[in-house]
């Protein structure tokens, strides 16, 4: 242990002597020395490393998040909302009588056999996955169960209505919550959210989550990382049925910014349904005031065919901000012929490069990347597990330095079950030095310990790279991504329009 101690203390000392030599090398010994020595186990260790990398981050995010100079007062939030049940997805299927066997992905699910057989194989991934149930009646059978499986806990639910909570966490602001709100959503509520008389109904919908831990075995089946699956038989969340209120209740409540969810939920409506029900979406996201920013957060989808018309329908367009994981954005360059469009799927840690090669491609071609463009797109909130990055067209957004750290230090805590950031249950995974693009012309960057927002641009967009502090032990992984999107909109400010 005394070697390990003498080696930090080496590189310590050499550390400034190092910087002026080499401005990259003491990043790239930092890197080096995190990977190379032991880590701190949950079940505790002879030689745990000391955090130093983690310290030295989370101490600067506290000195880099800021509050912007113009914050939103009101803010309304739509249209996805229901319960979750969260219960043990291993534990929940042998409840169910189902034996371990192989994984093959379903898009939709209609028996319990479909879904042992998505969860077998998201579990092998590591991966999130929510999947509609075609089958009311099996699922209800399912969702009894869960209700009953020991441990099984109840939450808030939905997109809209997890970012709702999280926002109206801050007691300066005001949210409009809009969706399927039953009676006990309703009582697990904020009291500062404020649901209009048209959004209540006498019954809840009910969504399934089940999670798995990392390294967690099934068979032959094991788990790289902790995460989950959500399934639900959901029709009033899965037709947007409460869009149009939504919009109708804006013109009273007069919000600075709306945050609008739930297109993912028509995925598994058949096309007949989305075809038509995604058309009229434009046309009542279109109704909302031009001056007011529309955020749009995706989530889990496999129909390509669905994701292009929701290009081809000009969704992505007409908002300002959208909100998304690796696996969205992978499947946005899939469905729309983008870069790295021929990558079946991330192994391991996404590249750098190529992300940032995707969301340039996403600005450029559906956004405002072009100032001769007519469309509203500026900002999109990139999140994984080891890293999120902000791009913005430049002029548009402000405080984003802030915003992405803000939004990585939530990840941090949240994940862990906490208000504020352990060192000591967290570790840094993402790189210290990456590439700006896969390909050429690219720059060679590196993240600096004591202001770890790394900042580049490419043309007009610029991009906003901060590490996260991953979680060795997550508590629960559920609606982690929406309260990312959350406190990165809450640290989030428009500019004006450049005039053209």
């Amino acid at each position: 242990m005394w070697r390990k101690a003498v080696l930090v203390a080496v590189l310590a000392l050499g550390m400034g002597y190092l910087y002026h030599t080499d401005p990259e090398l003491p990043a790239r010994v930092l890197n080096y020395v995190s990977e190379s020595l032991p880590q701190m186990e949950p079940n505790g260790g002879s030689n745990p490393r000391p955090p130093m990398l983690e310290e030295a981050i989370a101490r600067a995010w506290q000195t880099l998040i800021t509050a912007p100079a113009r914050r939103w007062a009101r803010v309304a939030v739509g249209v996805n909302a229901c319960v979750d049940v969260v219960v043990s997805g291993v534990g929940l299927l042998q409840a169910l009588a189902l034996e371990p066997g192989s994984g093959r992905d379903h898009e939709v699910l209609h028996s319990k056999e479909d879904l042992k057989e998505a969860f077998i194989h998201y579990m092998g991934k590591g991966a999130a996955a929510e999947r509609f149930f075609s089958d009311k009646e099996v699922f209800q059978r399912i969702a009894r169960a869960a209700a009953e499986y020991p441990g099984a806990q109840l939450y808030v639910g939905g997109n809209a209505a997890l970012i709702g909570q999280k926002l109206a966490s801050n007691p300066e602001l005001v949210v409009l919550l809009c969706g399927p709100v039953g009676p006990k959503l309703h009582d697990m509520l904020d009291e500062q959210i404020v649901v209009p008389p048209e959004s209540l109904q006498e019954t809840d919908e009910f969504h399934l989550i089940l999670e798995y831990k990392s390294g967690e075995q099934w068979g032959s089946s094991r788990a790289p990382q902790a995460n989950r699956f959500i399934m639900s038989h959901d029709v009033s969340n899965g037709e947007m049925s409460t869009l149009e209120t939504f919009v109708a209740s804006l013109e009273e409540f007069q919000p600075d910014l709306v945050v609008l969810s739930g297109l993912h939920m028509m995925e598994g409506m058949g096309r007949d349904l989305w075809e038509e029900r995604l058309k009229e979406a434009v046309v009542a996201i279109s109704d909302v005031r031009n001056e007011v920013p529309i955020h749009l957060e995706l989530a889990s989808m496999t129909d390509r065919d669905y994701m292009n018309r929701i290009l081809q329908e000009q969704v992505l367009p007409i908002v300002n901000s959208i909100g998304l994981n690796e696996q969205e954005l992978l499947f946005l360059a899939q469905s729309g012929g983008g870069p790295h469009a021929d990558l079946p799927s991330w192994d391991g840690i996404p590249d750098v490069g190529r992300v940032s090669d995707i969301l340039l491609w996403v600005l450029e071609q559906h956004g405002r990347a072009d100032p001769e463009s007519e469309a509203d797109l500026t900002r999109i909130h990139f999140h994984t597990l080891a890293y999120h990055i902000l791009a913005t067209v430049d002029g548009h957004w402000g405080n984003q330095v802030a915003a992405v750290a803000a939004g990585a230090r939530v990840a941090s805590s949240q994940a862990c079950g906490l208000q504020t950031v352990d060192i000591t249950k967290v570790i840094l995974k993402a790189p210290l030095n990456f590439y700006s693009s896969f390909s050429e012309p690219r720059e060679n960057l590196t993240v600096d310990l004591n202001r770890p927002v790394t900042v580049w641009r490419r043309g007009n967009v610029s991009f906003h790279l901060t590490p996260v502090l991953v979680c060795k032990q997550p508590l629960r992984t559920v609606g982690l991504g929406d309260a990312i999107s959350a406190e990165g909109l809450l640290f989030s400010e428009v500019t004006p329009r450049p005039e053209l």
